[in-house]
């Protein structure tokens, strides 16, 4: 009973701090004279991504390393099947040409190299520190972007700075305890029913730990800035990569279940895929004046709902199914 409960004020308390956490965002963003896409690919991805953090560092401890990984593979899945697939539902989202051309590229290199770190079965020390030293080069390149002149953002934040923040730490620490409260009481629930360790990772911590990208996406959408959502997602599915998945090579060395590479990783890097080319296309129909003026719309999310779907029932039904 303690589990349900714990299940149903993590759920309520995300619908409140989603809110709070993306009011502070766009407000310390409007302050600093920095774009809502670098904001959400920084301070909220970072923010959102602290659940995902914090179970692989204390799984990777407690040598439960293939819970990390399942964390962090089934997190990027999620993020973008369910979490931005959900939020293309609700309302369209703009991607701008920047996005197109450097951010998703780059996250689609960094799926690239996790999945190069772990072709030969394992993570080892060296794998999870060339993971880190990755993370280092992903945040020069955020750095050198540097701030946007003041008109791109609100000029007029209902804010002020210092409230920002307050709002933005109440809320980003909410949705953590939150999200860790569903965790806890899911992952207790499977665990009695004898779900394996892997699927556990993959699917109920997967989505607890998303739960904060998925309430910042879609009040980031609602409320009109789309590129806090694009960029927490892209943000946080980086992270996930070069930091959580760190975490058991650092703490291990790990030996992978089969299943990662013929089965998770494929699918990780088909949804990653999969979102590169719908915003190519997305943009090319925009460049040549076509319908969707760079927009992800409604069939998009239908898509990666689908996927998503498709995936969750591959997993509860065909669990020894290899692609």
């Amino acid at each position: 009973m303690l589990d349900f409960i714990f299940i149903a004020v993590g759920l309520a308390g995300l619908v409140w701090s989603a809110d709070k956490f993306v009011e502070g965002a766009a407000a310390i963003a409007s302050h600093a004279g920095m774009s809502p896409l670098l904001i959400g690919m920084t301070i909220v991805s970072l923010g959102t991504s602290a659940p995902e953090i914090v179970v692989s560092i204390m799984a990777s401890l407690s040598g439960s390393g293939e819970l990390a990984v399942g964390n962090a593979l089934g997190s990027n899945i999620t993020n973008i099947g369910l979490v931005l697939g959900v939020t293309l539902l609700i309302r369209s989202i703009a991607i701008d040409t920047s996005t197109t051309k450097r951010e998703l590229p780059q996250m689609v290199i960094v799926t690239l190299v996790a999945g190069a770190m772990m072709a030969d079965g394992a993570l080892s020390i060296a794998d999870g520190a060339l993971l880190l030293l990755g993370l280092v080069i992903f945040l020069t390149l955020l750095a050198r972007r540097g701030a946007t002149p003041k008109g791109t953002v609100d000029s007029d934040p209902k804010l002020s700075p210092l409230k920002a923040w307050c709002v933005f730490a109440i809320g980003l620490t909410l949705l953590v305890i939150s999200s860790r409260m569903l965790v806890v009481g899911a992952v207790n629930i499977a665990t009695a029913l004898g779900v394996s360790e892997l699927i556990i990772g993959l699917t109920i911590v997967a989505i607890g730990t998303s739960l904060p990208e998925l309430a910042a996406s879609v009040v980031s959408a609602l409320k009109g800035h789309s590129d806090i959502a694009i960029g927490a997602i892209v943000g946080s599915n980086v992270f996930n990569l070069l930091v959580v998945l760190a975490g058991p090579g650092l703490f291990g060395p790990l030996t992978l279940n089969t299943h990662v590479m013929t089965r998770d990783w494929p699918v990780t890097i088909l949804t990653t895929g999969t979102l590169m080319l719908l915003a190519w296309l997305a943009y090319r129909n925009a460049k040549q004046g076509k319908r969707g003026n760079g927009e992800l719309g409604l069939a998009s999310g239908v898509l990666l709902v689908s996927m998503y779907t498709a995936y969750m029932g591959l997993l509860i039904f065909y669990p020894d199914l290899t692609l």
